[in-house]
């Protein structure tokens, strides 16, 4: 297998620097400003970087008792970062998929959670913490899927 797609480095160490700046103007910087965020714990897209802030800013606040990146492949525009961690007791892992226009800014992030009881538990927990902050139709909440 060849190195093409390889990044130096640990495997998402510049995306995890970069998610704990959210709410900074740095953060806001490294997006487009009609960048969107896809994710499992979602029911609808979040777009731009203000909402995909708060989106972080509720994730790294504490709902993982773990998080590790386990590898980082880039082809293009697209990076993606496979992770495992552990929230709510349940080990979970999922993959996050960053897309850059021309420019470099992110156009776009696809977040992906595994397995369902985690989603269920994280959306309701994400709803909580994003409640007046995120349209409340992009938010799970305490509804089935």
């Amino acid at each position: 297998m060849s190195d093409a797609g390889r990044i130096q480095g640990a495997p998402g160490e510049s995306w995890a620097l970069l998610v704990r700046k959210n709410g900074t103007p740095e953060f806001d910087a490294a997006f487009a400003p009609g960048a969107t965020l896809d994710a499992s714990v979602l029911r609808g897209q979040l777009v731009g970087p203000k909402a995909i802030g708060a989106f972080f800013g509720a994730t790294s606040g504490g709902m993982y008792q773990r998080l590790s990146f386990v590898s980082e492949t880039a082809d293009g525009a697209a990076t993606c970062y496979e992770w495992s961690g552990r929230a709510f007791d349940i080990d979970l892992g999922g993959a996050t998929i960053v897309r850059r226009n021309r420019e470099g800014l992110i156009e776009s992030v696809s977040l992906y959670h595994r397995p369902y009881p985690a989603i269920i538990r994280f959306a309701a927990e994400l709803a909580k913490r994003l409640k007046g902050t995120i349209e409340a139709q992009s938010l799970v909440g305490d509804r089935v899927l």
